[in-house]
């Protein structure tokens, strides 16, 4: 079926102020289904065509003559030639939404994009299903559980594959591939090991040496595969807080996964009993609503920042947003039964910056909302509403 991907109304505005957009995301989050579906007076050309590649490169000012207009290039980063071709395509032609890239290489893409065509695009990202497409789709489990072990890959749902076999599938296929074609790991088997370890330190400090340790790597490679993995759209790294704390306050940042679905896979959490009885289940639960205001951030365009705060002694939030110059507070409990303490890290830090703190929110388990002395009480299906 075809779900109502919220990037579409953002993209629509700013293809009349654009002549390129460039939409990049994960491998099977949907890119081309969605651009098929919602931009179809385009015409579709995949640059993972062998013959149509060939034609790009060998030849570029032909092959721009022949797709001159309302153009969508798929896998745009297979052609790097091609991009400074574009650039004074679109100087002379002065066509708002002239063509479409696409891509599941960030890195490349984005490279391309800097070097050859700054200031001529609007940059879009098209992550996995939130809670709202799902919604929609009557495809959300009342069971924060069910979803967060199942993912949110269109495939799984669209295609009805069971996440097992997906997951499976998506390291061994997409994972694996990008992995080659941006570093030259000798050991895959290593590197494999390598995203289990990540899984297993999810919501915590990036501690690179301890990472590079236990994996048997150094910490330039430790950190050279993260980089790798936050380009291909499987980690992303949330920032701390600092901003006028003393030094008593973390600088490092925290790792999280893109999809808790493909997260329960690498820690063989196979159904959602188990993501309730595992000792990570705050952690994954953690995740699991940080990705909600990720994606929400991309697919409606919001531009927001997003940190978390802790001290030195243990006091955190979980997560903090700015909204004009205002403050934010998010804290998320991987349970129901919502107790007053449960409100501490975000009282102590609005003491530390009363005229900063906007709102106080926790996200729970369960399906109801409630507006407490100390702040709000909000259900993870419910979430978004508040952004």
């Amino acid at each position: 079926m075809s779900v109502n991907r919220k990037i579409k109304h953002e993209m629509d505005i700013y293809k009349n102020k654009y002549p390129i957009l460039a939409l990049t995301g994960p491998r099977q989050s949907g890119k081309t289904t969605f651009l098929k579906s919602y931009f179809s007076d385009y015409e579709y050309v995949n640059l993972e065509n062998l013959d149509i590649r060939k034609f790009a490169i060998d030849d570029p000012n032909g092959f721009l003559k022949q797709y001159n207009n309302y153009v969508i290039f798929d896998e745009a980063q297979r052609v790097p030639e091609l991009f400074s071709y574009l650039q004074t395509k679109v100087d002379e032609d002065k066509i708002m939404g002239q063509y479409i890239l696409s891509g599941s290489q960030n890195f490349h893409l984005m490279q391309n994009i800097t070097q050859s065509l700054a200031g001529r695009v609007a940059l879009f990202k098209l992550l996995p299903f939130d809670v709202s497409e799902m919604q929609e789709a009557n495809w959300l489990d009342d069971d924060f559980a069910v979803n967060l072990q199942k993912g949110f890959y269109p495939a799984i749902y669209d295609r009805v594959i069971s996440s097992k076999v997906f997951y499976s599938n998506y390291i061994q296929t997409y994972v694996e591939r990008d992995l080659s074609e941006l570093i030259n790991v000798k050991d895959l088997k290593q590197f494999r090991n390598f995203i289990s370890l990540c899984a297993a330190r999810v919501g915590q400090l990036l501690n690179l040496n301890s990472l590079a340790n236990e994996c048997g790597i150094t910490q330039p490679t430790a950190k050279s595969w993260i980089s790798v993995l936050e380009s291909s759209y499987i980690v992303y790294q949330l920032q701390p807080y600092f901003s006028n704390f003393n030094k008593r306050v973390t600088k490092t940042s925290k790792l999280y996964f893109y999809d808790t679905g493909l997260l329960c896979f690498l820690l063989k959490i196979n159904d959602a009993e188990t993501v309730k009885l595992s000792s990570l289940k705050g952690s994954l639960f953690e995740n699991y609503v940080i990705n909600e205001f990720i994606k929400k951030n991309y697919h409606n365009n919001l531009l927001l920042d997003f940190w978390f705060w802790r001290d030195a002694v243990g006091h955190e939030v979980d997560l903090i947003w700015q909204n004009s110059e205002l403050l934010n507070l998010v804290e998320i409990k991987a349970s129901e039964t919502i107790m007053p303490h449960m409100f501490k890290g975000l009282t102590y830090f609005e003491k530390l910056k009363p005229s900063l703190v906007k709102s106080k929110t926790i996200v729970h388990t369960g399906l109801f909302n409630q507006e407490r002395t100390l702040g709000n009480v909000t259900s993870w299906k419910e979430i978004l509403e508040s952004i």
